[in-house]
């Protein structure tokens, strides 16, 4: 393709469109290419053919960061007709003799429902629950700068957060709690970390998490999916003149078309490939040392009714964490990080019919679940999965109509970005939370003029929030172009 641009984007992802959209808006000709038939990278939503009009999510299906991301509320996904429906419950754990612990939207149900346990979980999670715009500020900066308008007003969430951060972080059993119930529904947020607990990466991750589970719009499933979302990006980039190719795989620089700037929604390790030598040597060999970390195997499921849970509120959750207690959450993802298979494996599980009448066809619906795993596993966790669902749900097994396994080691084959089924895009430690994906003062340059790195391997790291394109677009625009406003993005 010879097709001339201002701009190439590399990868359509919700970071890729994030940045193609911010270009375009500001006048450019931009271009998005991506090697996949179908647009989105890890926010699509497909038919996988197990069952007639039954459609899954193939990465990402929960969106808290959506509609708490400074990006998405400034592009306004309400007013482009994505509807984020919020379930009652952000996220449930069951535990073992029929009890589970229940993050409700409303905090002070919580609270109340964690009974001995709740005024600690108040006293952790209450002060960022208030002031969310702060966390967010924190959570989903640039890792480099000081937020714009965080400081005076939010320096004392900021200065919670990070307390809470290393109290979480540094002791496997908190001394807030007096039960198990609190500590098991911190470790399930914190497994999304995939990374060894406790460590102050998965505490950061767990408080962010949770705090915007008590607030605005809690953890919500966008009405059909979160295609959604992806569809929402490329109308506004193709209304304002962006073309999207897709089924164009870029594995070297000569398969580039012409353009005075470049942003690869790519892996670092990916980007090495393609632009090769071009990349000073320095910057190159930073790039190659960022770490992959551990894995999850997807296992897509059609059911012919809704999760039998053994507590009955757990189905009003649209994200459950299927792990039992806080320890055996812990040993899962130690057994993971030593590269082994856990015996009951850290399940995350989503059902989007709970709150979303329209993915149920013919009495049939879906169920997204990942297990993680070593990174790189081969290994079709099916069978574990729903072993461990039935621990926590008897007679599941029953109401499985069809069953899809993709292992770590073939998640590539649908996202490249999803390095040996690292969905995080990097090992999530703390040095690659500061310095991500190098140690560079701009983490979005990568030392070749006009181009830059925009995916979930730079700040703020992982989830559907697009702040990495806007951030990497903005620097290109005032570099490259001289453009020093960020464009309006407003519908």
């Amino acid at each position: 393709m010879g097709t001339p641009a201002d701009v190439v984007v590399v990868g359509s992802g919700p970071n890729g469109l994030s940045a193609a959209v911010t270009c375009a808006r500001a006048g450019l000709s931009v271009v998005v290419l991506e090697g996949q038939p179908t647009v989105g990278g890890g926010a699509r939503t497909l038919d996988l053919g197990l069952a007639d009009g039954v459609v899954h999510d193939v990465c990402s299906a929960v969106h808290p960061m959506a509609w708490a991301s400074p990006f998405f509320h400034a592009f306004d996904l309400h007013a482009r007709g994505v509807e984020l429906l919020t379930p009652e419950v952000s996220f449930a754990h069951p535990l073992p003799d029929d009890r589970a612990g229940i993050a409700y939207r409303d905090l002070d149900r919580t609270v109340e429902e964690l009974g001995v346990d709740g005024p600690a979980w108040r006293a952790l999670v209450g002060p960022l629950t208030h002031r969310p715009a702060d966390v967010v500020r924190v959570a989903l900066g640039d890792k480099r700068s000081v937020p714009p308008g965080l400081l005076p007003r939010g320096g004392r969430t900021a200065a919670r957060f990070g307390l809470g951060m290393l109290e979480q972080g540094a002791r496997a059993s908190s001394r807030r709690f007096r039960g198990d119930v609190a500590p098991a529904l911190l470790a399930g947020v914190a497994a999304h970390a995939i990374t060894p607990l406790p460590s102050m990466a998965a505490a950061g991750t767990s408080l962010l998490l949770t705090a915007l589970g008590h607030s605005g719009l809690g953890w919500p499933i966008p009405r059909g999916g979160s295609g959604a979302i992806v569809e929402a990006l490329v109308a506004d980039l193709r209304a304002h003149g962006g073309l999207v190719v897709t089924g164009h795989q870029v594995r070297a620089g000569a398969q580039l078309p012409p353009a005075r700037g470049y942003l690869f929604d790519t892996t670092p390790r990916a980007l090495v490939e393609i632009l090769g030598d071009r990349i000073p040597t320095r910057s190159r060999r930073a790039l190659q040392r960022f770490r992959y970390g551990g894995g999850a195997a997807k296992v897509d499921l059609v059911l012919r009714g809704p999760v039998p849970w053994t507590v009955p509120e757990v189905a009003l959750a649209g994200t459950v964490h299927v792990g039992g207690t806080r320890a055996q959450v812990a040993e899962a993802e130690a057994a993971v990080a030593a590269g082994r298979h856990a015996t009951h494996p850290m399940v995350l599980l989503s059902d989007p019919a709970v709150v979303d009448a329209t993915r149920e066809v013919g009495g049939l619906r879906p169920l997204w679940t990942y297990a993680h795993v070593p990174h790189g596993s081969d290994v079709d966790v099916t069978e574990a999965v729903l072993a461990q669902i039935e621990r926590f749900a008897p007679g599941f097994r029953d109401l499985v109509v069809a069953a899809r396994c993709v292992p770590a080691a073939r998640m590539a084959e649908h996202n490249p970005n999803l390095v040996g089924g690292d969905i995080a895009a990097g090992a999530t430690t703390l040095r690659q939370m500061v310095a991500r994906p190098t140690a560079r003062w701009d983490p979005y340059a990568v030392g070749l003029e006009g181009t830059y790195l925009c995916s979930a391997s730079t700040p703020p790291g992982p989830g559907v929030h697009g702040m990495a394109g806007w951030f990497a677009a903005r620097h290109l625009l005032r570099e490259v172009f001289d453009v020093r406003e960020a464009p309006d993005l407003a519908p």
